[in-house]
């Protein structure tokens, strides 16, 4: 079965190695039963092919000569698929589909007949790691490693395959190992610090171990080595990472604009309607999806983001359908789940566990394919099943490092639907301080603030997360305007009296006790006035920068406070 849908005959399942198994279900036709161009011959082939094209040439020339006019005869030849991938790879822009599966068969025929070829091996290893991740078919992650293998197997990497590294590098990131990822990317780095190839992967890796100041340092090296297209865009989601909202857009806009390749410029389009849907401009972001639909119909995850934006503006039958499309053409986990609470939402409680099925599903195949899907598990454990499999899922994560926004967000709110909502609290905190403008970890933050009492910082962060996205969610969204009606206005009184409702006033209290026991309340009461013929403390220590008053009995918190705010 295609990956893809079999309208899109580009996006076609690139060919299998061969000897290929008669049981395997991905195998694909013989060559030329699909619909996929034919590769154009290699470099290789061309020269070995030249004498006996010469005459056939010669007369194409002679017809060229007659029909196209002068100004156009030394126009250069067009590019084929391969060429088109092997320069998207060169530029670290990514390739089409088409063009991705143009150059896998060509690197797997050439090393049927050249086995000891290491870069070609390293080639085809990275290509698999590509289309598994751009298809969401985790199977080709084996292959990928196997060709890498067979790469260093030829040429170690200490003899100059840094290509093979990175390629592991890659598939680590895309196994979400991220851990293993840096450990490859940064032996390359080691070995030759201006390979700019290795940044990408070091900047994935960073990322996915929450370690920012490193992934910082990753981009800005990246935009050193290798400018353009591929720059900008890794520099805009560093931004968009760290909440800088204007700046990330404007670098995306930037990246855009220069995008010249189908494939770059849908992928710069769909950074800018991501962007628009964080901050809650759903129409926005339905445009800028369609632009990327129209550069390049294959961009399913344009359809995810669009069918998102288009659950906001209640077009509710176009969404179902967005999804639907979207889940068909890329079955990320995450696409699947977005679909099921979309069902739930809309009380289709049948279609939702079907997709929540679906989605258990996907995640075996994944961990069979040795991808670590544990935080989208953790979070239909959290909202749908059973929250304490979910923090024991992100416990792991959490001592595996990778200790992302994404992960203390998802074991903040694991743990506070496990019924430890003081502990979630930490992650959920730690999420939110980070910068990033997700209105998902601000509810998050909220309702744990509400179930500990601490209302006045839950109605700030419930109220942020609608500012921030009206929709972020079809289930959770209603949820905090519920949320916020439950906790109320603030009271007029300012920060002090933001707690519904206020506890009850101290003075009034005492009243009725000091009839029955007068004769211990009179003394508590002198107290005050026995201590006020102290002005003769300050008299030791005159100070012209803090007035009289300020000083205070030792051991009193007003002298802790005065002592604190000296020191400091």
């Amino acid at each position: 079965m295609d990956v893809m849908p079999q309208q899109d005959p580009e996006s076609r399942r690139p060919p299998e190695p061969s000897p290929q198994d008669p049981q395997d279900p991905y195998a694909m036709p013989a060559e030329g039963a699909t619909a996929v161009p034919p590769p154009p011959p290699t470099l290789r082939t061309t020269l070995r092919r030249a004498a006996f094209g010469a005459v056939a040439a010669g007369v194409l020339l002679a017809g060229a000569l007659v029909a196209v006019p002068d100004g156009e005869r030394d126009a250069p030849k067009e590019p084929g698929p391969v060429e088109r991938a092997e320069a998207a790879a060169t530029a670290g822009s990514p390739a089409s589909l088409s063009d991705l599966t143009a150059l896998i068969g060509d690197r797997q025929k050439w090393v049927e007949s050249h086995p000891d070829d290491a870069p070609s091996w390293a080639t085809l290893g990275s290509a698999y790691v590509e289309w598994g991740r751009r298809s969401a078919d985790a199977a080709y992650y084996g292959r990928a490693e196997e060709a890498l293998k067979r790469s260093l197997d030829a040429r170690p990497g200490e003899r100059g395959n840094g290509e093979a590294w990175v390629g592991l590098a890659a598939l680590a990131n895309a196994r979400h190992d991220f851990l293993a990822a840096k450990r490859w990317g940064e032996t390359v780095r080691k070995q030759d610090p201006k390979a700019w190839s290795v940044y990408p992967v070091l900047i994935d890796a960073y990322t996915g171990l929450g370690d920012i100041k490193a992934a910082t340092g990753a981009t800005e090296k990246f935009g050193e080595l290798r400018k353009g297209v591929p720059a900008l865009a890794r520099t805009a989601d560093l931004y968009r990472g760290q909440g800088w909202r204007e700046d990330a857009l404007a670098t995306a806009r930037e990246a855009a604009d220069r995008a010249t390749e189908p494939a770059e410029k849908a992928e710069a389009l769909h950074r800018l309607g991501e962007l628009a849907w964080e901050r809650g401009e759903p129409e926005e972001a339905v445009a800028q999806f369609d632009a990327a639909l129209r550069t390049d119909s294959g961009h399913h995850a344009s359809l995810a983001g669009r069918a998102r934006a288009l659950v906001a503006l209640e077009r509710t039958d176009e969404a179902l359908a967005a999804y639907q499309s979207a889940v068909t053409g890329l079955p990320r986990p995450e696409y699947v789940l977005e679909l099921g609470e979309l069902y739930e939402s809309l009380e289709l409680d049948g279609d939702a566990r079907s997709q929540y099925e679906k989605l258990g599903g996907l995640l075996e195949q994944a961990k069979a394919a040795g991808v670590d899907e544990s935080v989208i598990r953790a979070r239909y454990e959290s909202d749908h099943g059973d929250p304490a499999v979910a923090v024991e899922l992100l416990r792991g994560q959490w001592k595996k490092q990778h200790r992302s926004a994404a992960v203390a967000d998802a074991l903040g709110w694991a743990l506070h639907r496990a019924g430890k909502s003081e502990e979630g609290l930490e992650y959920a905190q730690q999420a939110v301080d980070t910068g990033v403008r997700n209105a998902s970890y601000a509810y998050h933050l909220g309702v744990i603030e509400q179930k500990l009492a601490q209302y006045g910082p839950a109605r700030r962060h419930l109220e942020e997360a609608l500012r921030t996205n009206p929709a972020f969610s079809p289930l959770d969204a209603p949820k905090a305007r519920e949320a916020l009606e439950t906790l109320g206005e603030p009271s007029p009184g300012g920060p002090g009296d933001t707690q519904p409702p206020p506890p009850p006033p101290p003075a009034p209290a005492p009243e009725p006790k000091r009839e029955s026991g007068p004769e211990q309340r009179p003394e508590r009461r002198q107290e005050p006035k026995r201590e006020s013929p102290r002005p003769e403390a300050p008299a030791p220590a005159p100070s012209k920068t803090a007035p009289a008053p300020s000083k205070a009995a030792p051991g009193t918190p007003a002298a802790v406070e005065a002592g604190a705010s000296k020191s400091s």
